[in-house]
């Protein structure tokens, strides 16, 4: 009898076992991260509806973490505020009271911006050092992790639009700024959807490539929507034709394009931009309805099925609840649950586009040691 053979087989198991448990530190690390970066949107989002944005107008990336402490720092900030065109043309006699108050949403935001760098950065420096990320898992961190310090220089060129001539934000740099924590977020959730154990071969057909294109159209489009909603929100226009299925009294409006020159109606005209982000909708809708038809048509079942409908049943959910924004004149909270499930809706299309790439019982990289 071979009496290497127990010790060899419980070496075996337990280097299985701290692989497994590395993995899922790692995964719940960046699944973390990801839920930190949809709290971001989401105050980001509170920020732009109480216009409370340009309240704090300096870049001070470690100082400005400290807010004002007593009242001559908060009268210096107030101060500051009252310089530009929003205090000027829009807030003038504000008291300092509800200067306070849109000072704490944006310094909120920026806040939490600072956070989620930290609870990136300082798990990932552990985890390397104790040798839990392999070289192609480091080299994607560090994309997400250039993404997300873009990310901050970019809220502040956001910023910087509203300061001298304008009294709100450019809807251009609002909507990168938006597609920039949309594809972070896509991005971390990519990471950890390609984190599964390696399983053995099973014998199974991989879905026909028209499914595959139809899936990764569906996350373009979902994307490009996100897109749409930004300029929506940058230039208000939810505030406006606030009627539905009809807008300004008919199917197709006029004055779709009626700035010159054309092309920038589809940025710079309210009703163009509501116009868009409405079609966008209706087609999302349509495709992931068929989308998922087809799925069930070509696999029968499985998690390929289930990932498309519960993709299907999101971006409908998503449809009703822009709607009754829309209807109801984008009140905060429901505005704030619209903008949650534009990214929930974006995370469902990627892990149904994963289960196409890497479908059950094809090896999967295994992305974390111990």
């Amino acid at each position: 009898m071979d009496r290497t053979a127990g010790p060899l087989k419980a070496n075996v198991g337990s280097r299985i076992e701290d692989r497994t448990s590395g993995t899922n530190s790692v995964r719940i690390w960046l699944l973390a991260t990801a839920v930190l970066v949809l709290l971001m949107v989401l105050l980001g989002g509170a920020t732009r509806l109480t216009d409370s944005g340009l309240s704090i107008t300096e870049w001070q990336p470690i100082m400005g973490a400290i807010p004002p402490l007593g009242d001559t720092q908060w009268q210096a900030a107030f101060a500051k505020y009252q310089q530009i065109p929003e205090y000027q043309q829009v807030n003038k006699g504000m008291s300092l009271g509800e200067f306070k108050t849109i000072y704490w949403w944006e310094w909120a935001h920026r806040f939490l911006g600072r956070l989620i760098g930290i609870v990136f950065a300082v798990p990932f420096v552990i985890f390397w050092l104790r040798g839990r990320l392999d070289r192609p898992l480091t080299v994607k961190l560090l994309a997400i992790f250039v993404l997300g310090a873009l990310q901050g220089v970019m809220g502040w060129y956001m910023v910087m639009s509203g300061l001298v001539d304008r009294v709100d934000v450019s809807q251009y740099r609002l909507a990168l700024h938006l597609a920039l924590a949309a594809a972070i977020f896509g991005a971390i959730l990519w990471v950890v959807f390609g984190m599964g154990e390696a399983r053995e071969t099973a014998s199974r057909q991989l879905p026909a490539k028209a499914l595959l294109y139809s899936a990764i159209g569906l996350c373009v489009l979902i994307f490009v929507q996100i897109v749409l909603g930004a300029f929506v929100a940058g230039m208000d226009a939810g505030l406006a034709y606030n009627t539905w299925p009809l807008m300004d009294g008919q199917w197709v409006p006029q004055g779709l394009g009626v700035m010159e020159p054309w092309y920038v109606n589809p940025f710079e005209n309210a009703l163009t931009v509501q116009f868009d982000h409405r079609i966008a909708a209706y087609l999302l809708t349509v495709w992931a309805i068929l989308h998922a038809i087809a799925a069930h048509r070509r696999e029968a079942g499985g998690p390929l099925v289930q990932s498309a409908l519960w993709l299907a049943i999101a971006v409908l959910v998503q449809v009703l609840l822009g709607i009754a924004t829309l209807i109801w004149a984008v009140p905060l909270g429901m505005a704030l649950a619209h903008q949650a499930g534009a990214l929930i809706v974006l995370g469902l299309g990627l892990f149904h586009l994963h289960c196409l790439v890497a479908p059950a019982g094809v090896p999967v990289r295994q992305t974390a040691t111990a």
